[in-house]
């Protein structure tokens, strides 16, 4: 279908917090801004991590896959996203703002 956005998938397996958004961190740095990401992943938090991850860094977080299973989360990639440190992807990196 001409124009249609490709999705990326990312499979997050039962990796935990931290190591999950250094992963997905680590994707979309190599997507353009626009890109969707669909994150699948078993880790419990992440319906609490990912919203608060793409509202610090700039991406959006579009919700759930209705009826995924494993439970597939849906986020829209920043063409200029907040930086995160870099051990540390749950916190502003150098030169974001608050």
């Amino acid at each position: 279908m001409a124009g249609a956005q490709e999705v990326v998938t990312i499979d997050g397996g039962d990796l935990g917090c931290a190591r999950l958004l250094l992963l997905l961190r680590d994707r979309v740095a190599t997507l353009p801004g626009g890109a969707v990401v669909h994150l699948v992943t078993a880790d419990p938090v992440a319906p609490i991590d990912l919203p608060v991850w793409c509202h610090m860094t700039g991406h959006a977080y579009l919700g759930v896959v209705e009826g995924a299973d494993p439970a597939t989360y849906v986020v829209g990639v920043a063409a200029r996203p907040a930086p995160t440190d870099a051990r540390n992807p749950w916190r502003a990196g150098p030169g974001a703002t608050a």
